[in-house]
This record gives structure tokens, sequence and C-alpha cells, in this order.
């Protein structure tokens, strides 16, 4: 890409940027979404989290992997177990650590 390509992408996204925000506040109070739109909304950042987190614990460098060889997949489980039981965050940090750590070692 050429010093001229990379500017005129910058400024695009950008402009992207700027107007999508933008009209959210040029609309202000007389933009009500329906009630509908506003349920399905309250999902949108736990549906991000889940597009950016799960392809990086399924994707090994030979691809895609459910195998028992696929340490973070299986740590990130145990994890998700412990929140789900006990509802404390250190304590999922460290089983997920610990089980990552004992499948390192003996697998």
């Amino acid at each position: 890409m050429t010093t001229t390509q990379v500017w005129l992408a910058i400024l695009g996204m950008g402009l992207v940027t700027a107007v999508t925000r933008a009209l959210f506040l040029v609309g202000g109070e007389r933009m009500i979404l329906p009630e509908r739109v506003q349920r399905a909304l309250r999902y949108a950042p736990a549906a991000a989290l889940a597009a950016v987190v799960v392809p990086d614990l399924v994707e090994t460098p030979h691809g895609m992997s459910l195998a028992l060889g696929n340490h973070a997949l299986y740590a990130s489980l145990a994890g998700l177990a412990w929140y789900l039981w006990r509802r404390s965050m250190l304590g999922t940090i460290l089983v997920g650590m610990a089980v990552f750590t004992v499948l390192r070692l003996w697998l």
C-alpha cells in the first residue's frame, strides 16, 4: 500500500466510526429503540466476548482442535465450571491455571 492509501484508509475508518457513533447523539431523545431491539442489545457484550474468545480457544497451530492436547480449551472450561459453581473470580483464575499447568505437564 502506498502512503496515500494508508492515510485514506485511516481517514475512512475514522469517518465511519464518527458517523455511526454520532447517529445516536443526533437523534437524541427523539430516537427510541423498540423494546425488542433493546432486549436484544443486552446480549451484545456477551456475544462479542464469545466471538473473540472461542476462536482463540479452539484454534491451535495445526488448525481447529477439540482434542485433549488443547490445554487452553479444557482449562477454560474448568475455570468456567468453577465460576458457575462458586462465583469467585480469583478461584476461576486459580482453577484455570492449575488445570492448564497439569494438562501441559502431564499430556
